[in-house]
């Protein structure tokens, strides 16, 4: 027992303990290698960031405060995420033209690139709906599916078509002709101005994507065959129109022929 119990106690075993600390250390090594990796492909997103404030500061920062916090000229900016980063600055409502009831579309000061380095600054301010991916807003949804939702959800402000309407205090849901698919799918997705966010949990992806696909085909692909659309109000709302205004012309008409009959002359 005592020359087995000296075996055991061998100061090589201590050197073979240590080799196999030694290989277990470099087998996690190499297993954690690709999160390394990983860390240097994130890098770029550093250096966006950084990039990104420098743009901030310089455009942004006198009306939503240096550190997105928001002033009375402009609201925070903590939590809007870059997706409504990317709606405000690629269809030109921001930077802001001028003070007004609500901005306006216009074209762009900042390029696609700039764009995406202030979103992630503003991103890294809080968390918020991030840049939707190209196969969110891909035009292959369910049409009837997304004409259903649009006519229930967005078509009380925007007209059934698309058209745009008037809102209370001056304000306005802007026509959706010509929006680029991305643009229709952040603006569900982040409630610019007066119109509510629909996140995920209230309207799934899939759902936006319907919609986006129907917007996009009424706006672009739906003839008018009478001629003018007149905004596209419906038959009986347009036939209404067309006769008022006819008979608002017939009536005009007679009046000015009367007055120049001879009795009105004489008169």
């Amino acid at each position: 027992m005592k020359k087995l119990s000296a075996r055991r106690r061998h100061p090589l075993a201590a050197i073979v303990v240590l080799l196999f600390a030694l290989a277990a250390t470099g087998g996690l090594y190499a297993a954690f290698a690709p999160a390394k990796s990983a860390q240097a492909e994130d890098a770029p997103s550093s250096i966006a960031v950084e990039e990104g404030k420098k743009l901030y500061l310089s455009g942004c920062s006198s009306c939503h405060g240096l550190n997105g916090q928001g002033t009375s000229d402009g609201p925070s900016l903590v939590g809007v995420g870059a997706a409504s980063v990317d709606f405000q600055v690629m269809t030109g409502r921001m930077p802001l033209q001028q003070q007004g009831p609500q901005a306006v579309r216009k074209p762009t000061a900042y390029t696609q690139a700039q764009s995406d380095q202030i979103g992630a600054f503003i991103a890294s301010l809080g968390a918020g709906p991030a840049v939707p991916k190209p196969e969110e807003y891909a035009l292959n949804g369910n049409v009837p599916a997304g004409g259903e939702l649009f006519r229930t959800n967005c078509s009380q402000c925007h007209n059934f078509s698309g058209e745009g309407g008037a809102l209370p205090e001056g304000k306005f849901a802007p026509p959706l002709k010509d929006v680029d698919p991305k643009h229709i799918y952040e603006a569900m997705l982040t409630g610019p101005q007066n119109m509510p966010s629909f996140n995920d949990q209230i309207m799934p992806p899939e759902q936006k994507k319907d919609i986006v696909t129907y917007i996009t085909g009424v706006t672009k692909d739906e003839p008018n065959p009478g001629g003018l659309g007149l905004g596209r109000l419906g038959p009986v709302s347009e036939g209404l129109f067309v006769w008022t205004f006819g008979l608002g012309i017939v009536i005009a008409a007679a009046i000015w022929i009367a007055a120049r009959t001879p009795k009105a002359r004489n008169k």
